[in-house]
């Protein structure tokens, strides 16, 4: 059902149209008047407006030109009994979709509004699309990059099991969606779970689902990610994380290609293809005991390792050209060039958040410049780290909880304030990290206040 707005000096001409589309199964509000129309096109919203051309006190291209100047872009078809085509070229200059000339039969207005419907609904698909191939968009230039991007070329045309590995912010999920979309599977689902931020009690709930009743609180059956994945891609992130218990059922699946929902007695069949992530050493973790072995080699068989940023500083410059305007796009700025200077200091930097800190780092100095972003701008806005610890002085043990909390406090800021990432990344226990930031006088609220 479409909502429709009809605008005809005529009283007759408005009754059958509305007639003809209420009878189609759509909804239609009339208004006699250029000013009436303006009101209503203003106030709610339309999927079409079909307005006559010819009306006294103002014309309907008159009424076209003064929507489009207020921000109204609800498509309009213009129709008239007294066409010409000064008057055809004249709408379609100011956007008008069509032009229909009086009389008009119901099943050219209706074959018109059911053209206007599907090439808006196309034109919104395309906006959507194009906005999510800007957010997944991998970005580079480095010969680090290039090799790592023609790896995954040759690996997506097949059904191997891929291993991406890469500290924290270097884009394994990128890399992973692009295996996808690269991949015959394509056009099926891309799922996603992080093994670590999935309390162990619901993981397996997660991965194969639940019936209803199974447990306290599972009030309706819940269809897993497998399940959610069929016929596409279950992308697992730190699946070295993933708690022993579960990984001989992710072992049994693998091997079977079935799942089994909690509290279910019947097996489900899924055809999944799994890309595993993570920034540990699995292999170390197999030898320590807290990863399986078995479900190593069912998992690392394709293994793809992304560089960090400080290894691929010749992406730099790129990435900041694509986040600076990516950035700018989405909060409605002004685009502002950065000074030849300022990428020099920004390529100097270590990037201990990789990717994910430059892009923060991005739109942050976006906000904090004027016309262009500077040196000193960067200086400014990096953490002071580097500079902290060269200058540091007094006895051993005030320098070395100098560097503690610098350090600290940059990978809080490089995860956006998560205590499980920065503690992952600083190889410590989330406990540890919270005992930490006490000891050393971390106020972690306020650094985030102070950041917001």
């Amino acid at each position: 059902m479409s909502q429709l707005l009809i605008v005809d000096d005529d009283p007759n001409t408005l009754a059958s149209l509305s007639r003809a589309f209420r009878l189609a199964g759509h909804e239609a509000t009339v208004a006699d008047n250029a000013k009436r129309a303006l009101e209503l096109a203003q106030s709610q919203p339309f999927d079409l407006i079909l307005s006559d051309v010819v009306m006294p006190e103002k014309d309907g291209i008159t009424l076209l030109g003064e929507m489009r100047a207020l921000g109204v872009t609800t498509p309009v078809v213009m129709i008239s009994g007294q066409a010409t085509v000064d008057m055809a070229v004249r709408a379609t200059k100011l956007g008008a979709m069509d032009f229909l000339e009086k009389p008009l039969s119901t099943e050219k207005l209706l074959l018109t509004l059911e053209n206007v419907t599907r090439l808006t609904r196309l034109e919104s698909e395309n906006r959507e699309l194009r906005k999510r191939v800007g957010k997944h968009e991998i970005v580079w230039s480095s010969d680090a990059m290039r090799r790592v991007m023609s790896q995954v070329e040759r690996v997506a045309a097949g059904e191997s099991r891929v291993c991406i590995l890469g500290e924290t912010g270097t884009g394994k999920e990128l890399i992973a969606r692009t295996v996808h979309e690269k991949s015959h599977r394509s056009a099926g689902p891309f799922i996603t779970l992080n093994c670590a931020a999935v309390p162990q009690e619901l993981i397996e709930s997660e991965l194969f689902g639940h019936e209803k009743g199974s447990f306290t609180g599972a009030a309706t059956r819940h269809t897993g990610k497998f399940e959610q994945a069929h016929h596409g891609t279950l992308f697992l992130e730190e699946i070295g994380d993933m708690p022993a218990a579960m990984q001989a059922k992710f072992l049994r699946v693998l091997e079977e290609g079935e799942i089994e929902r909690v509290g279910g007695d019947k097996t489900v069949r899924v055809d999944v293809r799994v890309v595993v992530a993570t920034h540990r050493n699995l292999e170390e973790l197999v030898r320590n005991g807290t990863f399986r072995q078995d479900l190593f080699h069912r998992v690392f068989v394709i293994p793809i390792v992304l560089p960090p940023l400080r290894e691929r500083r010749g992406d730099i410059a790129v990435l900041v050209d694509h986040f600076a305007r990516q950035v700018s796009d989405v909060n409605g700025w002004k685009p502002k060039p950065f000074a030849p200077a300022a990428i020099a200091a920004l390529e100097r930097y270590p990037w201990p958040g990789n990717v994910r800190e430059l892009r923060n780092c991005v739109e942050r100095l976006l906000l904090l410049s004027e016309d262009e972003v500077d040196e000193e701008t960067v200086r400014i806005s990096l953490p002071q780290t580097q500079r902290t610890v060269a200058v540091a002085s007094g006895a051993l043990a005030v320098r070395v909880e100098t560097f503690e909390r610098d350090q600290i406090v940059a990978e809080l800021k490089a995860h956006d304030f998560s205590m499980t990432e920065t503690a992952r990344t600083l190889g410590l226990e989330r406990s540890h990290l919270y005992k930490k930031c006490a000891q050393l006088k971390i106020d972690v609220d306020a650094i985030r206040r102070a950041e917001a």
